[in-house]
């Protein structure tokens, strides 16, 4: 089993930078490929990072891309997302997930096994 815990959230005007963290306990996360997603007030969670065993391969939403990075730090067994230029629709719960995986990038909700509680990121204009 692995327990994952999300911190960094909070409330940020428009343009402005978070750094959201999700610490992995009960087995290490050298073997997993991790994820964020996000799900706003009455919409579905929606798959925003991902990144690989090795850190070496990344891949993001649309939405997203050039303004969040994910990372990971498999001796701290965590995993970052760092999100820049936050707009308003950027607004969510964003969750950390994990699923053990060889692949290079994991984009599915259904194919992630470990789920976080999850972290709000309110972006105010």
């Amino acid at each position: 089993q692995v327990q994952l815990v999300e911190s960094g959230g909070g409330l940020v005007q428009a343009g402005g930078s978070l750094r959201l963290s999700c610490a992995a306990s009960g087995r290490t996360i050298n073997n997993y490929v991790m994820g964020w997603f996000r799900q706003a007030p009455g919409k579905e969670r929606e798959f925003v990072a991902t990144i690989n065993r090795s850190g070496l391969n990344t891949a993001y939403a649309g939405s997203v891309k050039g303004r969040f990075t994910i990372s990971r730090d498999n001796d701290k067994n965590t995993v970052y997302l760092q999100m820049i230029s936050l707009k308003p629709e950027d607004t969510a719960v964003y969750y950390c997930a994990a699923v053990e995986s060889r692949s290079y990038s994991v984009i599915s909700y259904g194919d992630y096994d470990y789920w976080g509680q999850g972290t709000q990121v309110t972006v105010s204009s």
